[in-house]
């Protein structure tokens, strides 16, 4: 019975399980048990009468009218060839002809012409329907130019009009201050008026060049340079324009050759004498002719280097003339002058070494930093810095294909030197300050070269500073290089980031600095203090906040007072509340105290390689006391908005309040001191404090004992209904689930008989079709070798 039940449920289920097609009874009323089968029948006929009287009328047309159009059936109509004249003119557009409306509108037959008076056989046969057509056609185009030709005309017209009412009108404005003095004046227009009439009198903006690219203007600025450089040594070598040209020297047309100068008078006196011209020389002392050759030849070196002079781009042969005058016009009379041969020569000479200490306007680009620092050494800032800049215009990356790849190992070398500046003694900080202008513009142009370089030196720092830490248990601060490169890495790339492949490393090697390197002498607490400011710097705009900052600045106050332990502060690494450097930065020298003066802390103290007087070292302690208080200051400023506020600065205003604002340091640090407290206490709570809520406390909730007989030992009888009736539904449902499980492994069992059933015919087919079509192959050689058989007995 169960397995009938499965045929007829399941197993349909199961066969219809890849159809999607559903029969839906759409019959009307035939589930509904409210309406009678009377009412039934009724029903669907009316709504099959309703459909076919709707299929019947849907497209039925009332025959008894006939549609007619001036007079002729609609249905007598055969063409009805709409010709649209496209060409007609724009003024008269959506007009047609009388006879072309005609035609098409009235009635679909073209009008019958009058029979020709013409006598022969055009007259008497009839025009067909594409002549008429074409004969439309060329009328339309006539009429068409005929309006052309007026509307030429009229326009012809106006402008005659036009031109002879402006010469009217220019003869009647002249009469006008006559004829019209009495009339009453035009008014003004205001200032709207004269507005609009500006704007629309208005110049409009030209055109500008086209602004060239970066390449074309590198490859001008390599031309520029190229050019400077041949001419500084054309100017060393003293050799000319003509000279370096291999050809004659290029003469104009209108040179008269007069650009010689005589020393003498050789002029000849003219006379007659017997009707006879005799030429006499003048009786003044002049030289023989050899002599004269030899100044003809000085004279015209004297021009060659005169002309050298003033061939250069940017030759100083104008200064030089100047100076040269004014040397003349100093010197007595009396005093001989010099050969002009003589004078240019030395002219010349001054201008080739003039031109031999000249900077070079092209550079090779450095392979080494060896190269760079030859280069770069022992010239002042001014000449470093165009070296550098030259090297770059003339390595441009859209100049060759190499070029990128010289500039990105000039950053690591640029870097390198500025190192091995800092390392000097004394460090040159000008030329550091210079040469970071170009840094930047090489950063700009290759960013990920330059940040590699830039981790480079801070990962060699960092393991450098890691390895004296597990050698020594501390590491010192390290030198103003590391320093400098700090300082130089958030000035490259951007602070404000949240994660940087730069600032982020160098954010955690100034936090390392500040917590592992203790406070030993006073170029340590330089040091410190110059990594805070930089640490203020790389959070001036993120504002993110830095413990280690915060309590290097409280290590900082603490050494500057006396070692008294007081309430609110506590002291963690790398400073100690009781030592040899606890009092570090105490200055109990109070003349000292009074001679001070702020100013601006150098880094140079953080070299430490010169001594210092007790006084200089008393001036330091106090200048590293007024730049840690305006750090303070500017920790209060930055730090203001943050809920934690007054609690991250507890600590600093306990010991500003308790040791530094009544204390006995000069008079400009108290009011310091009272500044940064005034800050402090300026900023507003930005929390509450969080309490505990005041509410009568709920008491417990007590339960009345429940009370159960014991009839028998070990068995409880006596239970409620609510009980009874819990377990009796307990009972049921893991009865009714053992079944369902039960019902649910006969169904699985049911289903995978019919797979397998399935399988078995499908392998079953498969077997018979595979077996005929053996069979057939083997019939079909059969007949094969048999028809073989009876061609060989042929």
């Amino acid at each position: 019975m169960l397995c009938f039940q499965r045929t007829k449920t399941l197993l349909k289920e199961y066969k219809e399980r890849d159809k999607s097609n559903v029969f839906i009874d759409k019959r009307f009323g035939e589930y509904n048990s409210h309406i009678s089968a009377e009412e039934k029948m009724m029903r669907r006929f009316a709504l099959e009468q309703q459909r076919q009287h709707e299929k019947r009328n849907i497209y039925n047309l009332n025959e008894d009218e006939e549609l007619t159009h001036y007079g002729q059936s609609l249905a007598d109509i055969e063409k009805l060839n709409d010709i649209v004249d496209s060409d007609s003119d724009t003024e008269e557009r959506g007009t047609l002809s009388a006879e072309l409306t005609a035609a098409h509108f009235g009635g679909g037959a073209l009008p019958r012409e009058k029979p020709s008076q013409q006598p022969g056989p055009e007259a008497a046969r009839p025009r067909s329907h594409k002549e008429l057509i074409e004969e439309l056609i060329a009328k339309s185009k006539q009429e068409k130019r005929e309006r052309q030709a007026q509307r030429e005309d009229a326009l012809e017209l106006t402008e005659k009009l036009d031109r002879d009412w402006r010469e009217i009108q220019s003869l009647l404005a002249r009469r006008a201050p006559q004829a019209q003095s009495g009339r009453q004046e035009k008014p003004q227009p205001d200032a709207y008026d004269r507005a609009v009439r500006e704007l629309g009198f208005e110049m409009k903006a030209q055109p500008s060049d086209r602004m060239k690219t970066e390449e074309e203007l590198a490859r001008e600025e390599q031309e520029r340079l190229r050019r400077l450089e041949a001419e500084r040594v054309r100017r060393m070598l003293g050799t000319s324009e003509d000279q370096d040209s291999k050809g004659p020297a290029h003469v104009s047309a209108d040179d008269l050759n007069d650009g010689f100068v005589l020393d003498k008078d050789d002029r000849r006196l003219l006379s007659y004498k017997d009707g006879k011209m005799n030429i006499q020389e003048a009786q003044s002392g002049e030289a023989s002719n050899g002599g004269d050759e030899e100044e003809d030849e000085e004279e015209e070196e004297e021009g060659e280097e005169d002309a050298e002079d003033s061939g250069g781009y940017d030759s100083h042969s104008d200064l030089e003339c100047s100076v040269e005058s004014e040397e003349e016009s100093e010197q007595p009379e009396q005093e001989p002058r010099p050969p002009p041969g003589g004078r240019a020569a030395g002219r010349g000479q001054e201008a080739r070494d003039a031109a031999r200490t000249e900077l070079p306007y092209t550079f090779a680009a450095p392979e080494s930093s060896e190269d760079l620092r030859s280069l770069l050494a022992g010239k002042p800032v001014e000449e470093q810095l165009l070296v550098v800049e030259r090297i770059q215009k003339c390595h441009h990356p859209s100049l060759a294909v190499g070029n990128k790849a010289k500039l990105e190992k000039l950053f690591g070398f640029l870097l390198e030197y500025v190192g091995e500046l800092a390392t000097e003694d004394p460090p040159d900080l000008r030329v550091i300050d210079k040469l970071v202008v170009q840094l930047y513009n090489l950063c700009q142009m290759f960013p990920e070269s330059a940040s590699e370089s830039v981790r480079f030196v801070l990962r060699d720092a960092m393991h450098e500073m890691e390895g004296t830490i597990e050698a020594k248990g501390r590491a010192a601060f390290p030198g103003l290089d590391v320093l400098i490169y700090l300082k130089i890495a958030g000035m490259l790339f951007p602070t404000s980031d949240l994660w940087h492949p730069v600032v982020t490393p160098a954010l955690v090697c100034l936090s390392q600095l500040l917590t592992k390197c203790p406070v030993l002498s006073l170029p340590d607490v330089v040091k410190g203090l110059f990594v805070c400011c930089v640490f203020l710097d790389y959070v001036s705009l993120s504002q993110r906040f830095i413990p280690e900052l915060v309590n290097f600045l409280l290590g900082i106050l603490y050494i500057a007072t006396p070692n008294q332990p007081g309430p609110g502060y506590a002291l963690v690494h790398p400073f100690r509340p009781l030592g040899r450097n606890s009092e570090l930065l105490v200055v109990s020298d109070e003349g000292d105290a009074a001679t001070w003066q702020r100013r601006s802390l150098s880094l140079h103290w953080a070299s430490a390689r010169h001594a210092q007087t007790e006084t200089e070292a008393n001036h330091t302690r106090l200048s590293c006391l007024a730049v840690c208080l305006a750090l303070v200051k500017r920790c209060v400023l930055l730090y203001g908005t943050l809920p934690a506020f007054h609690d991250i600065m507890r600590p600093l205003r306990a010991l500003l309040a308790q040791h530094l604002a009544g204390s006995s340091h000069p008079h400009e640090l108290q009011e310091l001191c009272r500044s940064a407290l005034a800050d402090m206490e300026a900023q507003e709570r930005r929390y509450q404090p969080l309490v505990c809520e005041r509410s009568k406390p709920v008491p417990l909730k007590l339960f009345t004992p429940r009370l159960v007989k014991v009839l028998e030992f070990g068995r409880k009888q006596g239970s409620t209904k609510e009980e009874q009736e819990r377990k009796r539904l307990i009972h049921k449902h893991r009865r009714e689930f053992k079944g369902a499980v039960r019902e649910i492994r006969k169904d699985n069992q049911f289903l995978a008989r019919m797979q397998l059933s399935e399988i078995m015919e499908r392998d079953a087919e498969r077997k018979r079709k595979v077996k005929q079509l053996f069979n057939s192959l083997a019939e079909q050689e059969g007949e094969w070798k048999a028809l073989k058989r009876k061609k060989f007995k042929k």
